[in-house]
């Protein structure tokens, strides 16, 4: 495939976006080359610059669970657009969109709209440290809860990718109060627990990691979290900016029926628009301004195009409850044929999956935390991921990223992509 085109408009791009890019992991650096620029995309499908179709699997990481130009969502936007697109009054559609997911997700009565994954995260931990009266909070290795000063400790995803997870401008007084501890390991969160009593007020975690690849919780992992919050006043925190509404329309709290105390949206329920939310039990909540002494604001939060677009992706999913079935049936048919054709060619490699998430290690040991994560040969990613490029197949350009599947893949495209990765691991 040519991208010459997509390089022309990156080489204009740095001239005046710094790196190029509004996002670092989008600048292709742990992959080399150039970036891909897209210019229009539909249900499966990205066309970019040079006229290439590209079968997908970030799916702007992970809210087109639907599929790209989703027509009923498209036509929300468009219908509301007339109306005008920015108040900052209230709308009506912020309640029919509140109700809903109060409705779908269990264990919360009430939910605020932000404008970001990194928002809601942002507003979660300064909800649970005013309602707890306590500062710290407890993070995991390689888990991204946004780049918010607090939780650029360690993050995954792009701080990995660049080498720097403890970024520059997060001052020392801020890293002091994130504790840092290994995902899918119960002994060392008790272990910051006694050392820090009665200074925690929350853990935040990605039930399901997606941003040092897919990791799913060990057994137990998640309920002794629980357990060790409850038994110590703390709040627990799920950052389901990923998994919420994709894995489960109630996300992992209702996959794995596990309660948290205050869970984050993003990604699904903005139908591909740029929206956040947190959502809690009514006493919690109601800490929040301007009922409570926690202040959080924002113009353009509930945003009437965004909240029309989320409103129709969550009654789409409201309304189809087998798709999550359909989804998981989809990865686990991809993970099968990825094993087999890997396996016959002699690659060393571990796969992770759950629901509607996939990742492929280039690494023969199970991979369940941050540590783990970073063993993978990063020389043979890059391979595969040009691979795939060249074979018209697009992964995340990191290799400590999930895949997302969207309904919009048929058993087609995957049987193509399984061909194309049999084709590619002949190279290593």
């Amino acid at each position: 495939m040519l991208y010459k085109r997509s390089s022309q408009l990156f080489a204009e791009a740095e001239k005046v976006i710094p790196g190029g890019v509004n996002s670092p992991v989008r600048a292709f650096k742990a992959v080399g080359g150039t970036p891909i620029f897209v210019k229009s995309a539909k249900g499966a499908y990205l066309y970019d610059e040079d006229g290439n179709r590209l079968i997908d699997y970030i799916n702007s990481w992970g809210p087109m669970i639907l599929g790209h130009a989703y027509e009923p969502v498209v036509q929300a936007v468009i219908e509301k657009a007339k109306l005008g697109t920015s108040f900052g009054m209230p709308t009506e559609l912020e309640t029919q969109i509140a109700a809903l997911a109060v409705a779908m997700v269990p264990n919360i009565d009430k939910i605020r709209f932000v404008n970001s994954g990194t928002e809601a995260c942002m507003s979660a931990v300064r909800l649970a440290r005013g309602f707890t009266k306590k500062d710290k909070i407890i993070k995991f290795a390689g888990c991204y809860h946004g780049h918010s000063d607090s939780f650029l400790i360690q993050a995954g995803s792009g701080a990995i990718t660049f080498g720097s997870p403890n970024s520059p401008g997060v001052t020392a007084g801020t890293a002091k109060d994130t504790l840092l501890a290994k995902y899918n390991d119960l002994e060392n969160v008790a272990t910051l627990i006694e050392a820090n009593k009665n200074e925690i007020a929350a853990i935040i975690v990605e039930p399901v990691a997606g941003n040092m690849g897919c990791i799913p919780p060990n057994k137990g992992f998640l309920e002794g979290l629980r357990q060790l919050c409850t038994d110590n006043g703390i709040l627990l925190i799920f950052d389901e900016v990923m998994t919420g509404f994709r894995l489960a329309a109630g996300g992992v709290q209702e996959l794995l029926n596990i309660s948290a105390d205050i869970v984050c949206f993003g990604k699904v329920i903005g139908g591909g628009l740029p929206v956040g939310a947190f959502a809690a039990r009514e006493e919690i909540m109601n800490y929040l301004a301007p009922l409570g002494p926690v202040y959080q604001a924002g113009t353009l939060s509930g945003n009437p195009l965004a909240m029309a677009a989320g409103l129709a992706m969550l009654q789409a999913l409201d309304n189809d409850r087998a798709i999550f079935k359909r989804l998981a049936d989809k990865t686990a048919y991809l993970a099968a044929g990825i094993d087999k054709v890997l396996k016959a060619n002699n690659v060393t490699f571990t796969i992770n999956t759950i629901g509607s998430m996939i990742s492929v290690h280039f690494d023969a040991a199970s991979v369940v935390d941050f540590k783990t994560a970073a063993n993978g040969d990063n020389e043979t990613f890059k391979k595969f991921f040009h691979g795939l490029l060249q074979e018209g197949i697009y992964i995340a350009p990191s290799a400590y990223e999930t895949w997302f599947i969207t309904d919009a893949l048929t058993y087609e495209d995957l049987d193509f992509t399984i061909r194309a990765i049999d084709k590619v691991s002949k190279t290593f």
